[in-house]
């Protein structure tokens, strides 16, 4: 079985020798009063939110015109007004183009609509992919397939060697922690415990741990109306949480469920506000369960909570 996992690759663009990967984040020596970050994916993010909760100053850098990318696009759009409204800066349709390390810091010369350059302690690279750690395992002597870097297998996680499987990054399927442990544990049950079983990567639920924080299951509304059309049926509330009336904070709550009118079944839940991941979890059991908006409608919920929204949505 391999499990290898991945790692980040870095563009080729001038002076990247000065730049870290969101690996080496994890090791400074020292918190950057001034950080650019290439990327506006849920890694990129996520680092935005923590060092400028610790108070740096963090410029985003982003290829697109909104974050979160493959997320539903509300999703991005309130977690990225939510940045900008704690001090992140977001260059929306922008790309570094280079890095030179001087006296003063990193000059980060941008390229947007127009030519800008920032001066930063470090840039940490967010967007640029990750790869699987393919490399000196010797898979050349074997019948393994490779297929745009990564090792291709069946729904079984077999590769084209009968006696050799894969799981996780390496595979470049889905790649997320629990999908990955997901995977193996459906290789052991089929290999080992007697039970054929294959990983479902419908309505796997994700997290942005962001601040605010986010999280979904199933789909977006734009991929429920490419698939369905018409018959698609959006439902959202919008709040400030009670936690933040109080002090006046200005704080909001999204919450939305995407709905096929046809069969009443829910396709996709998305939040952003606290414990999102927390809620969300439980929403994806109704979701793998083919819950409907009428089981929803016919929920109590819990009084006070955010998550009672999810069932009094009309």
């Amino acid at each position: 079985l391999i499990a290898v996992g991945g790692h980040p690759v870095k563009p080729d663009i001038p002076g990247i020798e000065h730049a870290i990967t969101s690996d080496d984040i994890f090791h400074l020596k020292e918190q950057p009063k001034r950080i650019v970050i290439l990327g506006g994916g849920y890694i990129g993010v996520e680092f935005a939110c923590i060092l400028n909760g610790l108070g740096s100053e963090v410029t985003v850098v982003i290829r697109r015109d909104q974050i979160l990318r493959g997320f539903d696009a509300e999703i991005g759009s309130e977690i990225q007004q939510a940045m900008e409204n704690h001090g992140i800066r977001v260059l929306n349709n922008s790309k570094i183009i280079a890095i030179e390390n001087t006296s003063a810091g990193l000059n980060v010369t941008v390229q947007g609509q127009s030519q800008t350059t920032i001066i930063a302690d470090a840039v940490s690279l967010a967007a640029t992919g990750r790869i699987p750690n393919i490399q000196n395992l010797g898979l050349e002597n074997t019948g393994v397939a490779i297929e745009n870097g990564a090792i291709a297998v069946d729904k079984y996680s077999l590769t084209t060697e009968d006696h050799i499987f894969a799981v996780g990054d390496c595979t470049n399927r889905m790649n997320l922690t629990p999908v990955a442990i997901n995977e193996g544990r459906a290789f052991a049950d089929t290999v080992f415990g007697g039970k054929s079983r294959i990983m479902s990567y419908e309505n796997v639920p994700t997290a942005i741990f962001t601040t605010p924080e986010a999280a979904t299951v199933g789909l977006s509304e734009a991929e429920a109306r490419e698939k369905y059309g018409d018959a698609v049926k959006v439902y959202r509330s919008r709040f400030r949480a009670m936690y933040y009336t109080l002090p006046g904070r200005d704080e909001k709550t999204l919450m939305k469920l995407v709905v096929d009118q046809n069969t009443d079944k829910v396709l996709g839940a998305h939040m952003v506000g606290d414990h999102a991941a927390e809620i969300i979890q439980g929403i994806a059991i109704a979701l793998k369960t083919g819950a409907t908006k009428a089981n929803f409608d016919a929920t109590v919920g819990i009084h006070p909570s955010s998550a009672e929204e999810f069932v009094t949505m009309r």
